[in-house]
């Protein structure tokens, strides 16, 4: 496959998920389930535009970063083009869940990575709701790919390709799948747990294509049957206008820095997971799953 027909390719499976959307829309509007509204449906596509842009202005940057790593420093090469393509989507689905979880795990990058999370709704426009600052660093995520052997073009397309399926179980439309599938691959329904505020279902499913890296590295939760969801954050932001929905969790960091006296609680609130402090007044989620997990 040239670049051209790759170029191609992520142009028609983008297609498909716009008309997907519109379908879904469409089905949620005469069936009058309010999966959308107005105003959250703008705003997904407000902050879509604002990660293109970003994307944009990365893009060749990111790009020649990868491929001077690939040119220079590739430590081997898979001649056999289907192990090639197996173990780049492979490799690079786990470093994508090493990405979701340093958004989640680390506060300074869940500053960023919070309007994914922002939205009370949950449909497939909410896959367009970027981590607006994303770009400016997934690539440092990404290197080791390039000293694995894969050049710049084909991560990047790797790249696409899963955050195509990434975006469509954005949904509610489609309940639980066959459970040899659920157990595999990320479904609407982990995907559901990922967006919910609910405790126990707080930072777990971070898995892009595959929902095993979950099952192995203890961050997987199934979907509930009976438990209401409660999509959007554990505390939403009273201003939602286009600049506070990008910048209020920075606001919030640097309010809670303002109030440690040591330094050293000044890093920990930058680094440590969102919910930490140094006065113990709030906890982190896994704290408070803890928590209810012992609950009797």
């Amino acid at each position: 496959m040239t670049e051209f027909d790759k170029s191609v390719s992520v142009i028609v499976l983008f297609s498909g998920v716009a008309v997907l959307t519109l379908v879904e829309m469409y089905f949620s509007y005469i069936h009058d389930k309010k999966h959308y509204t107005r105003r959250d449906t703008l705003t997904n596509i407000y902050l879509m535009a604002s990660a293109f842009v970003i994307n944009l202005l990365s893009k060749t940057a990111t790009f020649f970063l990868l491929q001077y790593v690939y040119d220079q420093y590739r430590l081997f090469e898979i001649s056999n083009v289907y192990i090639y393509w197996l173990v780049l989507v492979l490799a690079q689905d786990f470093l994508y869940w090493l990405l979701h979880y340093t958004g989640h795990y680390v506060r300074f990058f869940w500053a960023m990575h919070v309007t994914h999370h922002s939205s009370e709704h949950f449909n497939l426009t909410t896959g367009f709701r970027s981590t607006v600052f994303e770009p400016l660093y997934r690539v440092f995520f990404y290197l080791p790919l390039a000293l694995m052997g894969f050049n710049a073009f084909d991560i990047l397309f790797a790249y696409l390709i899963t955050q195509i399926y990434g975006n469509i179980v954005h949904t509610r439309s489609v309940g639980k799948l066959h459970p040899v599938f659920e157990y595999i691959f990320v479904t609407p329904s982990h995907h559901r747990v990922h967006h919910a505020s609910n405790l126990r279902y707080l930072d777990k499913n971070m898995g892009m294509v595959l929902i095993l890296w979950d099952r192995w590295f203890g961050t997987f939760q199934e979907e509930i049957d009976g438990e209401e969801i409660a999509y959007g954050l554990t505390k939403q932001p009273e201003n939602t206008g286009p600049v506070n929905i990008i910048f209020h969790e920075f606001i919030a960091l640097f309010q809670d820095m303002k109030k440690s006296p040591k330094w050293s609680d000044k890093l920990k609130y930058i680094f440590y997971p969102p919910g930490w402090s140094h006065d113990g007044s709030t906890q982190t989620a896994r704290v408070m799953q803890r928590e209810l997990l012992n609950m009797p």
